[in-house]
């Protein structure tokens, strides 16, 4: 199951955790202009990834929800099954990347590529 879901509209791609996770990331939505995102990946070895230290939210086992700061960068992780991460890329944000779980990941991050090629 999906933790978050994905809703892209005109002007912004919104991603908005379910359930507990907004509890625990910290967050209700994230809404980003299209003009700010850079790409999206399917990328299962985020799991590897360092994720730096945490604050405000949760890390719990392979459960990494909230905002995570490395590198001077903050990014925004809510996932549940590495296996399903999909790492969105920003610019001019507070946040550099988001990485979130999402049903039909490969799906996901070709729709998201699509539409930024379609429209640049």
């Amino acid at each position: 199951m999906s933790r978050n879901t994905i809703i892209s509209t005109d002007t912004a791609l919104v991603v908005k955790p379910r359930g507990l996770d907004k509890l625990w990331s910290f967050k209700r939505k994230v809404e980003v202009p299209w003009e700010h995102v850079r790409g999206a990946t399917h990328d299962p070895g985020m799991k590897h990834e360092p994720k730096g230290w945490r604050g405000p939210g949760l890390r719990a086992g392979s459960k990494p929800a909230g905002t995570f700061h490395r590198g001077g960068e903050h990014q925004l992780w809510n996932v549940s099954g590495f296996e399903n991460a999909v790492v969105i890329e920003l610019v001019n944000e507070h946040f550099s990347r988001l990485i979130v779980s999402l049903s039909n990941p490969a799906m996901w991050a070709a729709k998201i590529n699509e539409r930024l090629a379609a429209h640049r």
